[in-house]
């Protein structure tokens, strides 16, 4: 029997991120795995070598991997639509839950233990207490795909696209208000650099 899970994250490439914009740049969701794969190790990084936590980076970075594997069924849902109502949020939640559980079925039998939790990001169960170092990774998880958000806009202003001013801002505020203190010490210290044509970094490398 063929097990198709790989042929179809293979497939994450042809979907495309930011479907409702004006892109100077493409992104599709291969892409944007990989970098909010990287920005959570760097974020976990930072947290562990600066402030002195002790986050498990290396787990973090495999569920970063994994968190919008559910997207190449779905697609990529523009969070304008995703978010325009509840009913609508709660509709796409449930189409995410049966994606997840149409690629968990694709994996062998015998691996399929490690890759469902990855796949499917199932929510609590009602009067569960939710498993605190697992929330905390969450969180930097999300944090990172903000961030690749954010980075996203700041590289389409720089090429001088405003349609993404607004989905800055408004990327701004929801950065500011998870109150980390890795994201600012990234904002910083690395995200400038993301503003820069190649001229400027290699003159100043």
């Amino acid at each position: 029997m063929d097990h198709h899970f790989f042929a179809y994250m293979y497939r994450l490439r042809y979907i495309k991120r930011w479907s409702l914009m004006r892109n100077i740049v493409e992104e599709n969701v291969a892409e944007h795995s990989f970098h909010v794969a990287i920005l959570t190790h760097m974020l976990c990084t930072i947290a562990n070598e600066v402030y002195g936590r002790g986050i498990a980076t290396d787990k973090a970075v495999t569920m970063a991997l994994f968190h919008d594997t559910t997207e190449v069924l779905t697609g990529d849902i523009p969070t304008p639509v995703k978010h325009h109502n509840p009913h609508i949020l709660s509709s796409f939640r449930s189409i995410e839950q049966l994606a997840a559980e149409r690629l968990v079925g694709m994996v062998p039998e015998d691996l399929r233990a490690v890759y469902e939790p990855l796949v499917k990001h199932a929510p609590q169960p009602s009067g569960q207490t939710p498993d605190p170092a697992e929330v905390e990774l969450k969180t930097y998880i999300k944090a990172a795909d903000l961030l690749d958000a954010y980075l996203k806009c700041v590289t389409e202003l720089s090429a001088g696209n405003r349609e993404f001013a607004v989905a800055k801002k408004q990327i701004e505020q929801s950065i500011e208000s998870m109150n980390l203190p890795e994201i600012a010490y990234f904002l910083e210290h690395l995200a400038p650099s993301m503003e820069k044509t190649l001229d400027e970094l290699t003159e100043e490398s």
